[in-house]
């Protein structure tokens, strides 16, 4: 049997009640927050709030830091130079603590059906994309981007 498809999604310019209906809908059973800080100003989406909304659900939360990008590569993004995120953040996973929160982000995401979350809302603009293309290429599993649609139901980019 293959192992269940991971998901991933982004916040920006939700509520979180849209975020966990699309996380329900996606039959997801275990969130791994991947932010390098899992706090917000955004309602519901700081970590203990965003992880006792998930309880609320049924889904099970982790927060994974070291999979996050480092400071530097945030600050080139918010400087108008996503262009200089990407090696900043390879570097950064070629790290220990960061080849060790990916590997139980591996292990992790076998295990059921996991989703990565972090800020943005474009899977094309964030490092989840790479964290959830370094977790495929270790597990064999499909990636599949949601998007918390204005009305309806989730919407799967593959």
């Amino acid at each position: 049997m293959p192992p269940p498809t991971l998901l991933t999604i982004g916040y920006e310019g939700c509520a979180i009640g849209g975020v966990l209906s699309t996380l329900k809908e996606a039959r997801v059973d275990l969130l791994i927050d991947i932010r390098a800080v899992a706090a917000s100003r955004k309602p519901g989406f700081s970590k203990r709030q965003l992880a006792a909304g998930l309880e609320e659900v049924g889904i099970r939360y982790v927060h994974l830091q070291r999979l996050g990008t480092p400071k530097p590569g945030r600050d080139a993004v918010r400087a108008g130079h996503p262009e200089r995120m990407e090696p900043i953040f390879r570097a950064h996973m070629e790290t220990h603590d960061a080849t060790v929160a990916l590997a139980e982000a591996q292990g992790l995401a076998v295990d059921g059906r996991c989703c990565l979350l972090c800020f943005e809302r474009n899977h094309l603009h964030c490092h989840r994309r790479f964290v959830a293309d370094m977790i495929a290429a270790e597990t064999g599993q499909a990636i599949e981007h949601l998007e918390v649609p204005a009305q309806g139901p989730a919407t799967l980019f593959p």
